[in-house]
Order: structure tokens, then C-alpha cells, then sequence
């Protein structure tokens, strides 16, 4: 069982959201949530650099080519664990669908806020219901821990899916938008109202850079 690796990173592939660690002259291929991917990417660590990952190893019978599943820390890692607890989610499933921090999924399902969870790729009304009904309760030690960072209501989250959609018709790809907007966000939060200022920023931080 592997619990964690460091490793120099080697290379990062966005298209599949995995990455190449060498540990020891060991070569390992480790898939990333796409949140996780997006954090890698927005972080000042860069391929040559030495990273430590948390892991999730998963190997069975029918799939005899083992997966490991990175992350920045524990309570990622905890969260992962969380979600492929959820009948029909398995943890190529979770890779894919957790494209969104932990603290907007975890306070959309104890909201009970199917609307966030259907913008998950792949999970549809009936996988957000089996997800509400399986961990709604269960996840408060965790909601507890990231603190409030990430979006809370649906009305702030339909902002920022709008503006999502915006951009990628402008032709910003998907990841690279989720990021723009989550900049913005941050910079402030009093923002998220307006679509039109998530966009300006966005274009405006364009320009100084």
C-alpha cells in the first residue's frame, strides 16, 4: 500500500489530469482530481521541482493496472474517500467530476444543492441525489476544516457558471477559465453579482500580465 510519494515532478499532463513523478530513479504516473490538477497548475511548483503527494491506491481484480489518485493533503484525500463511498461513483468517476474545490461540493451536499452538483461531468440528478442522501451529515469535520474559501450558495455559483460559459465561448479552455474566475474571486469576493465585472477583471488582469 502506497500512502504518500515525493518525487521530482517530471511532467504534467493537462489533457488526461495526471502527472510523471520520479522518486528514486522510479517512474509513477499519478492521475489528479481536476481540482487538484488546477491547484498543481496555479501553485509556483513547476516540473524539475520536488513535490510530496498524498495517495489513494487502487487496484482490483477486473482493472489489474493500479491507479493512484494524488493530493495536496489529508483532508483532500479524506474528501476523495468521501465521495467514492457514493454507490456508482468510482474513483476514475471522482477524478473526472471533482472539478470544483472541496468546500463548494461538500456545502452544495449539505445544502442539498443539487444545481452545483449537476455541473459535475458525469454526475446527473440521480448520482447528485445518491450523493446528497449518502453523505449529508458527514462531511461537516470536513466543512469545518476548509473554512468558508469557496462558494456557499447557488446564486453565486450560477454567476460564476455563466461567466464559465462566457469564456469558453471566447475560447478559453474550460480549466483555464475555472481558474481566471476563481483569481477574481479571491482578489473580491463582493464581485460575484455582476457577470459583466467577473469578465472585465478577467481581461483586465490579461492586459497587466
Amino acid at each position: 500500500m502506497i500512502s504518500f510519494l515525493t518525487g521530482e515532478l517530471r511532467n504534467i499532463y493537462r489533457e488526461n489530469s495526471s502527472i510523471e513523478l520520479d522518486v528514486s530513479g522510479v517512474g509513477y504516473e499519478i492521475v489528479l482530481p481536476v481540482f487538484v490538477l488546477d491547484s498543481l497548475l496555479n501553485s509556483s511548483l513547476d516540473v524539475g521541482q520536488e513535490i510530496t503527494l498524498e495517495i489513494y491506491f487502487h487496484s482490483t481484480e477486473r482493472s489489474p493496472k493500479p491507479l493512484l489518485v494524488g493530493f495536496f493533503n489529508q483532508l483532500e484525500k479524506r474528501f476523495f474517500l468521501k465521495i467514492i463511498q457514493v454507490e456508482g461513483i468510482g474513483p476514475l468517476k471522482a477524478v473526472s467530476a471533482l472539478i470544483f474545490p472541496v468546500s463548494v461540493i461538500a456545502q452544495a451536499i449539505e445544502n442539498e444543492d443539487s444545481t452545483i452538483l449537476n455541473q459535475m461531468p458525469g454526475i446527473g440528478s440521480r448520482a447528485a441525489q445518491k450523493m446528497i442522501a449518502t453523505l449529508k451529515g458527514k462531511l461537516m469535520e470536513i466543512i469545518a476544516e476548509v473554512g468558508n474559501s469557496g462558494p456557499s450558495s447557488s446564486q453565486e455559483y450560477n454567476v460564476r457558471d455563466s461567466a464559465l460559459e462566457i469564456l469558453v465561448g471566447l475560447g478559453f479552455k474550460e480549466s483555464e477559465a475555472l481558474n481566471k474566475i476563481n483569481e477574481v474571486f479571491k482578489v473580491n469576493p463582493e464581485i460575484s453579482e455582476n457577470v459583466e465585472d467577473i469578465i472585465r477583471e478577467i481581461f483586465k488582469s490579461n492586459q497587466e500580465n
